[in-house]
């Protein structure tokens, strides 16, 4: 037991903070964490974060009764003390809840949930399948095709195949501008346009440095519009966002680096169309399996289209991140939406450990 845990502190739950990550979108997850850290309710939750470095090292950080001051700073791969590194499965705490705000592969593809799993801990988010669903854009095409949800028209490439059939294949099924996307990364990362042959071919080199598998979408003039959702069995959704870009392609740098972008909140879309859309994304998060919480991106086009991008079902929860705000907009402030997704975490778990008996 910690000192900060006999000073009488056991009647808060205890909010486990996992952030990080090993992959390419382990900055939007720091800033994710240091976020949440201003928004909980200290009243309720002691907060203990653990930083998992890009080598995949966990090392125990900070603890947290009140409030930081905002300047605060958690630590990362540039500050940690490896001195204070533990073995994963030092973070098991009885009682405790996981935070596990991790973007990307190794933290929203199922693989952090079927660890805390077997640690027999509640989180926060999805499941092992649902996670590993969403967060592979090929799996989630061919999921929501099953429930007839539109989507633009795409190719799939796999490492090994001839590239040059290929492109003669994404030529004669689509029109330029496409885009190329990494099958399993989040955050533009890897995503590139292509408006010609010699783009595609050096867009499809870029995604191969994320993933083996790269999906090729049909651009298409479009807004973007964004939906929240959360629950369990019970699932609710929010009135739709909007990205509004200060410039042509939202990539990565643009979202989280430049921050290039302002949001709508919320957008101004046609009643009809804003209810196809709630249905959509709760249909798409219920067919995956999803549990807790995600975003569901939409494409809508001049004529009235709309074409469901993905899911993600461990949005951004920065300071600017659509999720929590689309949610604010519901009546729902940070703090209260952080305390509900430790409601619907306990329930999952509670529920997943009733099947194992």
């Amino acid at each position: 037991m910690t000192v900060i845990e006999k000073r009488g502190f056991m009647s808060k739950e205890i909010l486990i903070l996992l952030y990080g990550g090993r992959s390419a979108e382990r900055e939007v997850s720091v800033l994710s964490a240091e976020s949440i850290i201003q928004a909980v309710n200290y009243d309720k939750f002691l907060v203990k974060t653990y930083f998992i470095s890009k080598e995949g090292d966990f090392i125990k950080t900070q603890e947290f009764t009140k409030t930081p001051a905002t300047d605060e700073k958690l630590m990362t791969n540039d500050s940690s003390d490896m001195s204070q590194k533990v073995a994963p499965s030092a973070i098991y705490q009885e009682g405790a809840i996981v935070f596990p705000v991790l973007h990307g592969p190794m933290g929203e593809d199922g693989s952090i949930q079927g660890f805390l799993e077997v640690l027999k801990m509640p989180y926060v988010g999805a499941g092992v399948l649902a996670s590993s669903l969403a967060m592979d854009k090929i799996a989630t095409k061919h999921i929501l095709e099953s429930v007839n949800i539109p989507q633009v028209a795409y190719v799939t490439i796999t490492e090994g195949q001839d590239i040059n059939e290929k492109v003669s294949e994404i030529e004669s099924k689509l029109t330029y501008p496409v885009f190329i996307k990494p099958a399993n990364m989040g955050s533009s990362v890897g995503v590139s346009k292509a408006e010609n042959s010699e783009e595609l071919c050096r867009s499809i080199n870029v995604a191969f440095r994320y993933d083996s598998r790269i999906l090729v979408e049909q651009g298409v003039l479009a807004r973007e519009i964004e939906v929240g959702i959360l629950g369990n069995t019970d699932v609710k959704t929010t009135l739709p966002g909007e990205v509004v870009k200060d410039v042509a392609f939202y990539d990565y740098q643009a979202k989280y680096i430049d921050n290039k972008i302002t949001m709508a909140i919320p957008a101004d879309v046609e009643p009809d169309l804003v209810e196809q859309m709630r249905k959509r994304a709760a249909l798409a998060f219920k067919t995956i399996g999803g549990t807790g919480l995600s975003r569901c991106d939409f494409f809508l086009t001049a004529e009235g289209d709309v074409f469901l991008n993905e899911l993600n079902t461990m949005p951004g929860f920065t300071q600017w991140s659509m999720y929590p705000l689309l949610w604010e907009n519901m009546g729902l402030s940070y703090s209260s939406l952080i305390e509900e997704l430790v409601v619907l975490a306990k329930d999952v778990f509670a529920k997943r450990e009733s099947h194992l008996r």
